[in-house]
């Protein structure tokens, strides 16, 4: 029983530093990267739509996005989700395709967004609580109605304290090296 909970918060734990990894990918450093638009939501005839289900991406230099929409049709609507996106990027339309340039960051934008990679990063630390919090309860629970012992819940409390530290060390680690990538000129 606690070997199931514990296995149960690994998973959890492990898939909030996953989401926050793929949540930091859409942060922009300086470089194309299509990750930067690609879960962008498009009001694709009323439904939105993540853009790379409508679209082909790719980077065919450092500092430019392109998006070829396979119905041209939806070109205005991505380039309204574009422009109302936090971004901060201006696209050019040609009738058949978007260009989206990358101007350099500025020190101040730099800046602002390390602090919302901060501000992640704490999302996903408290993810990782969270995950822990709800297994101390089902070992309590355990307890409680006589399934474990009093010495494997403090056990099982124990294992469940270093598999928090281990993720939060991880959620650390992804969101320093993500804002060393913002920093680089």
């Amino acid at each position: 029983m606690v070997d199931n909970v514990l296995t149960e918060a690994d998973d959890k734990m492990k898939k909030a530093v996953e989401a926050l990894r793929h949540d930091l990918t859409s942060i922009r450093t300086g470089r194309a990267s299509p990750a930067l638009v690609e879960s962008l939501l498009v009001d694709y005839y009323g439904t939105p739509t993540p853009l790379n289900q409508m679209a082909s991406i790719s980077a065919p230099e450092a500092r430019l996005l392109v998006i070829q929409p396979w119905d041209t049709k939806s070109l205005a609507a991505i380039e309204k989700a574009i422009l109302k996106s936090d971004l901060g990027l201006t696209p050019a339309n040609d009738g058949r395709l978007i260009r989206l340039p990358i101007p350099f960051l500025t020190e101040e934008r730099r800046r602002e967004l390390v602090k919302v990679v901060r501000r992640r990063v704490e999302e996903g630390r408290v993810a990782v609580r969270n995950t822990r919090r709800d297994a101390v309860d089902h070992l309590r629970e355990f307890e409680k109605s006589k399934d474990i012992s009093t010495d494997e819940m403090k056990r099982g409390q124990e294992q469940l304290q270093k598999l928090t530290d281990y993720y939060i060390t991880e959620v650390e680690k992804v969101g320093s090296s993500k804002e060393e990538e913002i920093l680089q000129v």
